[in-house]
């Protein structure tokens, strides 16, 4: 069913409307904020409602204080963030429930910003408690989420507060960010354009069963990199060194590959390894899937990149999640890079639609500066990961269906 988008929402004026933004920023010793991608991507749904007249009272999270106040994760410097890049005042208010909060929602004219504190300064946030669903949901008229790297948790800014207010008849909707994330992961899944290419790396299997039991049911190929292919590996009799690879889970790799017979199910074929994980260690590239005793593998090797760049090339839909290898050290970054490179090039050659499903594969292609030459990056890991399972997301249901 498809949800109520921020663009349904008529007669917004004056009214008070509660978003949940994705403000979990890195912040430096200092607590300056030093990526501030997460703030950027709600500008289109912030400026919106500045145009409708609306009074906007922003809610999020940011690290994890575990239910008690920390100054060193306080919101205040998204609020100053916010200010510069939208050129307006943005109020800030040093809590998210309580007197200070109905007085400073109280004072806000059409059109006006307030940008709430921490909610996990709270641990009734993240137990979706009923009395701090309800202190939130008492000061908004409407409820939009524009989080969607926070909508696989049923918390009460995410959760708790949408049944709250859909239950005294107001109406909960996607902002643009999550309508983008619905429309681009969902397409991926319901209606893939073919081939439809998946590639998976990262480190443990177990973290990607369920993805991978799922895409085998839609996706083409599916290329593996990262740790996990070790796992694999040694699943089916190779050699893995010292690489990481989880002996617990053998069975699990052996059941996934019998399910991928008669799939296209790729692994390495050859893996740079290396003795240390560490700038400036000896690497060799491997001459098959074995790697060498006292030895662990770090990347894909030139075999494999080139056999997956030339499946990448036939795709006329990618969905990335997972990098190729150690891809934060430079010398163990190539296979990563070639295959963020490979996606950025059938996206402009061939016009696929190409996703990176957030995490570590957002980091990587930032790195690679291939960021804006994909389709879609998405904001939300865990989130991603959750939506490529089949899995509805608690964040998402609790919206208003159109």
């Amino acid at each position: 069913m498809a949800k109520l988008s921020i663009a349904d929402l008529k007669n917004l004026r004056a009214q008070r409307v509660l978003m949940r933004v994705d403000y979990n920023v890195p912040l430096d010793e200092n607590g300056a904020i030093t990526d501030e991608k997460r703030i950027k991507a709600t500008l289109p749904s912030i400026e919106y409602l500045v145009k409708t007249g609306a009074k906007i009272i922003l809610c999020s999270h940011l690290g994890r204080p575990k239910g008690k106040r920390d100054p060193k994760q306080s919101l205040k410097p998204c609020a100053v963030a916010l200010s510069k890049m939208i050129n307006k005042p943005v109020d800030f208010v040093d809590d998210c429930i309580g007197d200070k909060v109905n007085a400073a929602v109280a004072a806000l004219k059409d059109g006006d910003i307030l940008l709430l504190e921490n909610l996990r300064f709270y641990a009734e946030e993240e137990k979706n408690d009923a009395a701090f669903s309800a202190e939130l949901a008492k000061n908004a008229d409407v409820y939009i989420n524009d989080a969607f790297g926070t909508a696989h948790r049923a918390h009460a800014s995410t959760e708790g507060v949408a049944q709250l207010i859909k239950k005294r008849g107001g109406q909960c909707a996607a902002g643009f960010l999550m309508e983008k994330e619905l429309k681009y992961l969902g397409g991926a899944l319901a209606n893939p354009a073919h081939p439809f290419v998946c590639i998976l790396g990262g480190a443990k299997v177990s973290d990607k069963i369920n993805v991978i039991e799922n895409l085998l049911k839609i996706a083409d190929v599916i290329l593996i990199g990262g740790a996990m292919a070790y796992t694999f590996r040694k699943a089916q009799g190779f050699k893995v060194g010292g690489s990481l690879c989880e002996n617990d889970k053998l069975d699990l790799a052996k059941s996934l590959l019998e399910k991928a017979k008669g799939k296209k199910f790729l692994l390495p074929t050859d893996q740079l390894q290396t003795t240390k994980i560490e700038v400036g260690a000896p690497m060799q590239i491997t001459k098959d899937p074995n790697i060498t005793d006292g030895w662990q593998g770090v990347d894909i090797g030139p075999k494999t990149i080139e056999e997956y760049k030339k499946v990448i090339a036939t795709a006329k839909m990618i969905v990335w999640n997972g990098p190729m290898g150690v891809f934060e050290i430079p010398d163990f970054a190539k296979g990563t890079f070639e295959i963020a490179q490979a996606v950025a090039d059938v996206t402009r050659k061939n016009g696929a639609t190409t996703i990176i499903g957030g995490g570590d594969s957002a980091k990587a292609v930032k790195k690679a500066k291939l960021a804006d030459k994909v389709s879609f990056v998405s904001t939300g890991g865990g989130a991603s990961l959750e939506f490529l399972e089949g899995n509805e997301l608690p964040g998402v249901a609790a919206l208003s269906d159109k």
